[in-house]
């Protein structure tokens, strides 16, 4: 493979480039020198290219395997998680990860996982066709042997950790999942902000089994949380580098509360979310795994709306239906 264009982002740290098989095209991982060592924060999607990628990184930066002293894992998503167990087989190094995503790794990805069955019957309840929610268990089993091996975890409680030989200051941002962490470094004031905060695209903010059942109501939070970091540049986890950090958050602001209004409208006298999210995504050729995230982001909306009085839910035989309040009240 031809060499990696890393970025140097700090004394010691490197932003680099990890392909992934999506149309964002890489995660951004980080490689930290330490006194004894190195740490990376990140490691990608289980796929040869990925690994390839790896490989030319570590001979380019003079990095035997065993100099690895710690992984750490911002959430529980595989274009993140999934080369972790073999990371950690060509290491030995822990792999950190937060209690929440600690959980929810082994709920999805673990042996045991009946994740993908769930989620095809909460789609059901909301309307999805039979066929489409066949397609979408079927990418989600796909998608779990793309995350293996499954590596041994460790719960990250600690409130801060060290990268590039600086303190970084663990910072639990919710939303995009349940257990999602951002590192921030005060002296230099970065943000190491995985997908929290992204530079041209919003997160995808979900409802999914086992998680959090209002996520919207979690990532409102976590954004004004950070909002109040002086931040001169965020790291993210796809596009490039933030350096007018709080306009953006206003962007994405901006973006739901335009979503929601559109939502709200779409429900109009009784509708299904699957409903709801075909006026809104239906005139995208979408895969069944977009569909996934289509339906469990408009889920998320859907409900926040329920949480502040917006709309109704009502939860029918067949199918749970969403609708706009009568003039009085919800």
């Amino acid at each position: 493979m031809a060499q990696i264009e890393m970025e140097t982002v700090g004394d010691g740290i490197y932003r680099v480039p990890i392909p992934v098989p999506f149309p964002m095209k890489y995660v951004y991982c980080y490689v930290c020198r330490e006194t004894d060592g190195w740490s990376i924060v990140d490691v990608g999607f289980r796929d040869p290219e990925a690994i390839r990628a790896w490989e030319t990184v570590f001979r380019q930066l003079g990095i035997k395997p065993r100099h690895v002293r710690a992984i750490y894992i911002t959430h529980f998503h595989p274009d993140h998680f999934g080369l972790a167990g073999w990371m950690q087989q060509q290491t030995e190094a822990p792999v950190w990860i937060s209690e929440p995503d600690y959980a929810m790794a082994e709920r999805v990805w673990g042996e045991e996982s009946v994740q993908a069955s769930e989620v095809g019957a909460m789609f059901r309840r909301h309307g999805v066709p039979d066929e489409l929610v066949s397609e979408i268990e079927e990418n989600m089993w796909k998608l779990s042997l793309r995350v293996s091996p499954f590596p041994v975890l460790t719960v990250l409680d600690r409130p801060d950790i060290v990268l590039g030989q600086r303190r970084w200051i663990v910072i639990p941002v919710p939303g995009h999942s349940d257990g999602l962490i951002s590192f921030y470094q005060p002296e230099s004031r970065q943000l190491l902000a995985s997908d929290h905060v992204l530079d041209r695209i919003t997160p995808n903010i979900s409802v999914w089994p086992g998680a959090h059942p209002n996520p919207l109501e979690q990532y409102f939070a976590s954004l004004r949380k950070v909002e109040e970091l002086g931040v001169d540049v965020a790291l993210p986890a796809h596009g490039g580098v933030i350096r007018q950090f709080r306009e953006r958050i206003g962007d994405i602001f901006r973006h739901h509360e335009q979503r929601l209004q559109k939502m709200k409208a779409l429900a109009g006298a009784g509708s299904t979310a699957y409903e709801v999210a075909h006026r809104v995504f239906g005139h995208k050729p979408l895969t069944a795994h977009q569909w996934r995230f289509a339906v469990a982001e408009t889920l998320a909306h859907l409900e926040y709306l329920v949480s502040v009085g917006e709309l109704q839910k009502e939860e029918h035989r067949h199918a749970v239906i969403y609708r706009q309040c009568p003039m009085s009240s919800c």
